[in-house]
């Protein structure tokens, strides 16, 4: 028969086990969260490592040009690209539904005939992944194998990704322009260019995993319906 000694250690015992499982769970947490931030942080400093600085010179010649909007930079030197000659006509994508070309002209006046000329606005693109479609519906129908892509340093690592992704068989010549919260101070002495950098990096690896899972499912569901067919042919 044990005694109370015994008993009382026994109950020390079992009421010490649940807090090891505790404390060993809040263990794991901790080192899963500090991991994932880890990871995370790798993740950016190598996401700024990948924005291309803004282009001081000509880019090769490509068959067209497309800029997304977003910022008066991006309009203004993919026209003044298209009037140098690198690239027979340009897209801008994501225009505003109601936007003309005559407003395009007045907004650009050094640049209004080739606004007229040689322009096409893409007013159906709601976000990047809908430039690419656009894009690639644009240089299909002029049969064009190059283009340069006009839009801000930060944006353009997800812009190629989804282009590429669209056109992979199309040459892609990336020309980051110069926009007014990377041009001077350092990211990370400027809390509103580490946020938007930050919100950038977000939305690049909802993109990636979004471009890389997208075929996985599609060629999971093209396994199933084969595997289906095949059932029902044999039944």
């Amino acid at each position: 028969m044990a005694t109370p000694a015994e008993l009382l250690s026994d109950d020390r015992a079992a009421a010490r086990k649940p807090a090891a499982t505790a404390g060993r769970a809040v263990l794991a947490a901790g080192l899963l969260l500090a991991a994932t931030i880890g990871l995370a942080l790798i993740g950016f400093i190598a996401f700024v490592g990948s924005v291309p600085p803004p282009v001081s010179t000509a880019p090769a010649r490509g068959d067209g040009i497309v800029a997304l909007t977003g910022g008066a930079e991006r309009l203004s030197d993919a026209l003044r690209l298209l009037a140098s000659g690198r690239g027979r006509r340009l897209l801008i994508s994501g225009v505003h539904p109601e936007t003309t070309d005559r407003e395009l002209a007045r907004a650009q006046p050094d640049y209004a005939a080739f606004a007229r000329c040689c322009v096409d606005l893409g007013r159906r693109a709601l976000n990047t992944a809908g430039n690419a479609v656009e894009t690639r519906r644009w240089a299909e129908r002029h049969g064009f194998h190059s283009l340069i892509v006009v839009t801000s340093g930060y944006h353009m690592p997800r812009t190629l990704m989804e282009l590429a992704r669209e056109m992979p068989n199309v040459e892609l010549i990336p020309y980051a322009v110069v926009t007014d919260r990377l041009r001077e101070e350092p990211w990370w002495r400027d809390w509103a260019t580490a946020k938007l950098l930050a919100g950038e990096y977000v939305k690049y690896v909802a993109a990636l995993v979004r471009v890389r899972l997208a075929p996985r499912l599609a060629k999971s569901e093209a396994t199933a319906e084969g595997r289906g067919a095949a059932s029902e042919g044999r039944s």
